[in-house]
């Protein structure tokens, strides 16, 4: 007696066949559109920051005391004055001296930190000294500035190294901004390094290379991108830092190079600006948002900087 065997590529039954075609149940979907609601609330809020901050910006712009040409380029920030000069070179120039000394204190320190927990540090060592580390990044950043001020400047700049600065200065408020983007620059870096396969370290050990040479010529290569990621992650950390510069740095906008004298940063401005002694709706209130607009346009360029170079360098390990 023969009989025929169907399968189900030959016209046998499958699933939906039986049980119908597949449904999406409800709950996936709700999870689908609150995922949705939230990334597009993030983009909302940021584009409402924009609007907000270029509404301002263009009113600004629109008084007769000030001009594109010299907020760009004069060299005399007195907003709040009688006799008010709207050149932002000072602010940018120290926002730009100050987060020049927070990476080079933080640069070598945090891949310094991360090679160690990622390949010299054993896991009972790394799973104590990351947490104490990302510690580091939840103390708030008031107590720094104090620190820097109090402590820092008057014992250890002035005492010990006898550098001879100011009771505010600019050296003070990059070395401890330094000092507090560590831990984002370990962090990312750590777990770039960490994402990069054993194998290529077992290939390079097999050849003969030690520990540092598979740490520098394997590994660092290797995770650049994730580096640089967290690089830029720190140095728009310390573009943006307010507290500690507000200060340890003092609030003197200058043109000076020496990071031994007081200097004003972007976000120092807006933080003693806003403290809401300035009449809304004036000229010195419209800098505030002037001042906003520009330091989101440092941030926007060096984050498009970062993002291509990322991409350009990325490394994917299957």
């Amino acid at each position: 007696m023969a009989t025929n065997s169907l399968t189900a590529g030959e016209g046998g039954p499958n699933a939906e066949s039986v049980f119908g075609p597949p449904r999406r149940r409800f709950g996936e979907r709700v999870i689908a559109v609150a995922l949705f609601c939230a990334a597009a609330t993030s983009v909302v809020i940021t584009a409402g920051i924009v609007v907000s901050l270029a509404g301002e910006t263009l009113t600004f712009f629109a008084d007769e005391a000030v001009t594109v040409g010299g907020f760009l380029t004069e060299g005399q920030w007195t907003p709040l004055f009688s006799d008010p000069q709207f050149g932002i070179r000072p602010l940018v120039q120290g926002t730009l001296i100050i987060s020049g000394i927070a990476l080079i204190v933080a640069i070598p320190l945090g891949i310094g930190t991360a090679a160690f927990l990622s390949e010299y540090a054993g896991p009972r060592l790394r799973s104590a000294l990351k947490p104490t580390l990302e510690l580091l990044a939840g103390v708030p950043t008031v107590v720094f500035g104090y620190f820097a001020l109090t402590y820092f400047t008057p014992t250890v700049l002035n005492g010990i190294l006898g550098l001879d600065v100011a009771v505010f200065n600019g050296l003070a408020g990059g070395i401890i901004v330094g000092v507090l983007i560590v831990p984002t620059i370990a962090s990312v870096a750590e777990d770039a390094m960490s994402a990069v396969p054993q194998s290529l370290r077992e290939g390079a050990y097999g050849l003969g290379a030690s520990r540092r040479q598979v740490t520098v010529r394997v590994v660092v290569p290797a995770a650049l991108s994730g580096i640089t990621a967290g690089i830029v992650l720190g140095a728009s950390r310390a573009v943006g830092e307010t507290m500690v510069v507000l200060i340890a740095a003092g609030q003197v906008p200058t043109t000076s190079f020496d990071p031994r004298n007081p200097m004003e940063t972007m976000t120092a401005f807006i933080g003693a600006t806003g403290k809401g002694d300035v009449p809304t709706g004036s000229t010195g209130y419209k800098a505030i948002f002037a001042v906003g607009f520009a330091l989101f346009l440092m941030t926007l360029i060096l984050n498009m900087i970062s993002i291509r170079f990322v991409r350009r360098y990325r490394q994917v390990y299957e």
